[in-house]
């Protein structure tokens, strides 16, 4: 009975500190993210968080669709100069960010004014390398609301001036994302860093 009455305890605990953490940060970046292209600060770079292009049904991840469309109207409104695309290509047949660029340049932004990351495995490292590798302090994610919150609260931990410009969500509910913040705070925690760094690329 007592090791029950632990076990419930416990796993209580762990919702609760679960369930906070998610608020935490929603309140902690509630003032730098913006929906209105006319509102959203100026940035010399605009990061596209990445996502695959295709859903596991086959058809165009509406993921990845709104986050291309967001990207294209900064660039057009003038409030980046650049784009950084950063997503995996852990795999020769899966290469998130040239699939980005290939539609970016499709809609007329034009290719010298994209750059790659191609060790973006996971959010942290998009962030953390964003500063590291290509030398920004303060940069534009683009991503959906739930995404941008949690990059934005890792990047003021490594002292990056973030804010986000919101792409169209596709769900009203993000339930892994729970999860997904909880990870992440305990990587700052534990100051996990990117899996790969490398040379330096200059963005100008």
């Amino acid at each position: 009975m007592k090791k029950l009455k632990f076990i419930v305890l416990l796993t209580l605990f762990v919702l609760m500190g679960v369930f906070m953490t998610y608020h935490w940060i929603s309140f902690r970046t509630k003032d730098f993210i913006y929906n209105d292209v006319n509102t959203v600060p100026k940035n010399k770079v605009g990061l596209v968080l990445g996502t695959g292009k295709y859903a596991a049904s086959g058809n165009i991840n509406l993921f990845y669709k709104y986050r291309v469309d967001a990207a294209v109207k900064l660039y057009k409104a003038g409030k980046i100069d650049y784009i950084l695309v950063s997503g995996d290509n852990s795999r020769i047949d899966y290469d998130e960010p040239s699939d980005f660029k290939s539609d970016l340049i499709a809609r007329g932004i034009p290719e010298h004014k994209i750059y790659l990351d191609y060790a973006g495995f996971r959010t942290l490292d998009s962030v953390v390398r964003a500063k590291e590798i290509f030398g920004q302090t303060s940069i534009t994610f683009i991503s959906q609301k739930f995404h941008n919150q949690r990059a934005i609260y890792i990047a003021k931990h490594f002292g990056i001036e973030a804010v986000g410009f919101n792409a169209k969500d596709v769900y009203k509910s993000h339930f892994r994302e729970y999860l997904a913040r909880s990870k992440a705070s305990l990587d700052l925690a534990f100051n996990v860093q990117p899996k790969f760094l490398g040379e330096k690329i200059t963005i100008q």
